[in-house]
């Protein structure tokens, strides 16, 4: 027994597990949870809801966005090696993104720790999650609301690369960006190689920044911008955020700014979700969460908004509201992907049943 708790203390003032209270260690693995299931259906891996619900709860923005990286990383790992089973991963273009994305995290994190060295760290990260997450659900919300097609095709992998059509933004950029030097790339699509580079490393600022994968802006810019096709994007993608999540969190974790209290029960509540989010894919409408989704986001907006507000004035309850709503909008929007899929499965079995008598 002796030996055991040794080595437990051991791990708890290593890595600062144990340092946690119950209470935060059951509020990780099940805000985990929902954001697993986020992440296994939309393809979104929720750190742009992690780092803003710590940052309420009053970590470092530095360990907000550490911790968010770290997150990130290990989410993006199992679902990396999924793509790479199914050929979705195009390793040449994620080896010439690295350079963009390496300076870009630098840059990124360089900022963090100089404006919290000014104070001013927790106010800009808050404001830039307002206008992102405002921008991006409001984007979502009208495109499920006109019944556009958004976010991740379920039924992608299950396509050839040559059905997939170049778009014309993607089309125009390759006709006039001819820099040397020119690369070809998966789907047969040839491309300025700066191209690339501009993209990774916006997407590396966005990650060092802000803490989060970058995905939901780095594979619209692979599909519109560089004309990768779909599948090829997605999985090239998660190829990228595992490197960019890897890098930042050692980054960050240089200074302290990882806190493995936070992040093990994060990623062990998620990869319970994500389970779940993954097969409810198969009963479930996608076009018909979207909506819950993109007023997920626009919710989350509000409430970073309102508890940096609090945090400005000094109201604890203001601060309180916030993060609940954060926390509140991604369980309603997880709750309304599970009940769907109850609805689904009992309606399925119905018909089974009435056809066999």
């Amino acid at each position: 027994m002796g030996v055991v708790s040794s080595a437990l203390d051991l791990i708890g003032s290593g890595f600062g597990i144990l340092d946690a209270t119950p209470e935060m260690l059951a509020l990780f693995v099940g805000f985990g949870l929902v954001v697993g299931v986020l992440f296994g259906f939309f393809g979104m891996g929720g750190s742009f809801l992690v780092t803003p619900a710590l940052l309420m709860l009053d970590y470092e923005p530095s360990v907000a966005v550490g911790s968010g990286m770290a997150f990130v990383f290990g989410t993006a790992v199992i679902a990396t090696l999924k793509h790479h089973d199914l050929g979705q991963v195009d390793y040449k273009l994620g080896a010439i993104m690295i350079t963009g994305t390496t300076i870009g995290i630098e840059v990124g994190r360089a900022s963090v720790y100089y404006l919290q060295s000014i104070g001013l760290a927790g106010a800009i990260i808050s404001v830039a999650y307002v206008v992102l997450l405002g921008g991006v659900g409001a984007m979502v919300t009208r495109d499920a609301l006109n019944g556009e097609d958004g976010g991740i095709d379920h039924e992608a992998a299950d396509k050839s690369l040559d059905e997939y059509e170049i778009p014309e933004t993607a089309k125009k950029i390759q006709r006039t960006v001819r820099i040397p030097p020119m690369v070809t790339l998966r789907g047969d699509v040839r491309v300025s190689a700066w191209v690339i580079t501009a993209v990774a490393f916006a997407t590396g600022l966005l990650s060092g920044f802000l803490g989060v994968g970058g995905g939901f802006i780095r594979m619209p810019a692979m599909i519109y911008a560089i004309g990768v096709p779909v599948p090829v994007a997605v999985g090239t993608d998660l190829f990228e955020i595992v490197f960019s999540g890897g890098l930042g969190s050692y980054l960050y974790g240089q200074g302290g700014g990882v806190d493995l209290g936070i992040v093990v029960p994060l990623l062990f509540g998620s990869a319970l979700g994500a389970r779940v989010g993954s097969a409810a894919t198969a009963v479930v409408d996608s076009d018909g969460i979207k909506v819950y989704f993109g007023g997920m986001l626009l919710v989350g907006a509000i409430a970073v908004g309102i508890g940096e507000v609090g945090s400005y004035i000094g109201s604890p309850t203001l601060e309180t509201v916030g993060l609940f709503l954060v926390i509140g909008a991604a369980v309603v929007v997880a709750a309304a992907i599970l009940y769907t899929s109850v609805v689904s499965l009992r309606t399925a079995q119905s018909r089974q049943t009435t056809t066999a008598d």
